[in-house]
């Protein structure tokens, strides 16, 4: 197994530990920003792998967004297979992989084998306990696949990242280690040997895990994962780390005069890999504004820095939603708010050489978003918070044109096409403003009542 930290204490971010010269950065603005790409990742990075969520009852939190994202249950990793440190879960949906790990008891009484094996060998029952007590229902590590586990770790350490799980064998040729990413965070490397991938596929995912043959057979159309969006205390400092460790360029950035509102607002720094398929956009709160800004209001829910949401790229998002939404009041996942009518009324000029009007009229009536940059168009729109907190909340994204080639002659999309809802951020944050001012509302009620 390799070595991990004992306790979230222990891999809580700290601001002395993780500091860097941050005199070479220095927000622009959309309207200033030169995109460039000079390919400077330090080791290779091919996509993103899976994203492992942490939570105190794997089985229902994978169950209910199994049900309420179309995704199922694959995998498994549990007491039935043999692992008495933890229950994990995995939701699979072409390249999309969500997995879903609860630790069992932390009493040195409860009934373990003499020699436990856990399926993610960075797991720590401790850290689990810590983590969810801190964070709630919360991810725990961004996995990426890699040329080799042991190289981007080593690599990465060169550069300034801090540890969180030396390299260690799964077996079957796949290696796995992590290093910090932001908060309690980790960001996991994944590689396999020659052709063994696809075989640990049939198998069911990783060694460790077990197939699950009768799962549930749903399919809403969601296809990969696009970007994973971290919320943190200092932008600066978060971006040279992360920068400075994987060689990772930045792809686009904003600050509060591009997407904030008249009350709040936020800046944001998107970091991508060599062929901008690993996007890893970082917010950080704006002060001074009328109200506390949202990524302030996640910070203190989520006591730290941590992930804020997953955009989740959709073939069809129309099929999508409509299926999401048949299930937000029976187990799914509820939706903010609506943008105004006066908002597609004006949709047909920003996008009306791109989407059909029955297709605008379809985005009015699934409460879809619509933007553009000057690649692509842009479909979104975002679930309320998942889980009990107004912590981590889910993005579904199409993206439409960019279409290209490579070497090979196999015509794919480039990442990031349509940009990130520039245009909407206003509106996603009014909505959450609206949110908010419910919650406050009814939180003043019940003072008064009691």
């Amino acid at each position: 197994m390799g070595k991990q930290p004992e306790d979230t204490e222990a891999a809580a971010h700290d601001d002395d530990e993780i500091t860097h010269a941050t005199s070479a950065f220095k927000l622009v603005g959309y309207s200033n920003f030169i995109r460039s790409n000079p390919r400077s990742d330090r080791f290779p990075v091919f996509r993103f792998h899976h994203i492992e969520f942490w939570t105190s009852d794997a089985t229902n939190a994978s169950r209910r967004f199994s049900w309420g994202l179309g995704m199922p249950i694959v995998a498994k990793s549990d007491l039935s297979t043999g692992n008495s440190l933890h229950a994990s879960y995995l939701l699979q949906s072409s390249h999309l992989r969500l997995l879903f790990s609860a630790p069992y008891s932390q009493n040195p009484n409860y009934p373990q084998n003499h020699d436990p094996a856990p399926a993610i060998p960075s797991f720590s029952v401790l850290a689990a306990h810590s983590f969810i007590a801190a964070h709630g229902l919360a991810v725990r590590a961004v996995a990426v696949k890699v040329a080799d586990a042991g190289d981007a770790f080593h690599a990465s350490l060169a550069h300034g990242a801090v540890p969180a799980a030396e390299p260690v064998e799964l077996g079957r040729g796949c290696r796995m280690s992590e290093v910090r990413l932001y908060g309690d965070v980790v960001l996991r490397y994944v590689s396999f040997g020659e052709e063994e991938e696809s075989e640990l596929e049939e198998l069911g995912f990783l060694p460790g895990f077990e197939k699950v043959e009768e799962s549930y057979p749903l399919d809403f159309g969601i296809r990969r994962l696009d970007h994973a969006v971290g919320n943190v205390t200092s932008l600066a400092e978060a971006v040279e780390y992360v920068k400075g460790f994987t060689g990772f360029h930045e792809f686009a950035e904003f600050t509060a005069e591009d997407v904030g509102t008249a009350e709040s607002g936020l800046n944001s720094v998107v970091l991508a890999n060599n062929d901008e398929m690993v996007l890893l956009p970082m917010n950080e709160p704006v002060f001074g504004t009328k109200r506390k800004s949202q990524i302030q209001t996640f910070l203190e829910h989520n006591e730290g820095p941590g992930l804020q949401h997953l955009a989740l790229v959709s073939e069809d998002i129309f099929r999508t939603l409509r299926e999401m939404r048949k299930r937000s009041c029976v187990g799914g996942f509820e939706f903010m708010p609506s943008p105004p009518p006066t908002y597609y009324k004006n949709l047909k000029n920003r996008a009306g050489n791109v989407l059909t009007e029955e297709q605008i009229k379809e985005c009015e009536e699934l409460g879809i978003l619509v933007d553009r940059d000057d690649q692509g168009v842009l479909l979104q729109i975002f679930t309320k918070p998942v889980g009990d907190r107004p912590t981590i909340f889910i993005e579904i994204i199409q993206r439409i044109g960019c279409m290209v080639k490579d070497e090979e002659g196999n015509t794919y999309q480039k990442g990031g096409c349509g940009g990130f809802g520039k245009g909407n951020f206003s509106e996603l944050f009014k909505s959450i403003e609206e949110y908010e001012k419910t919650l406050e509302a009814k939180a003043k009620v019940d003072i008064v009542v009691a």
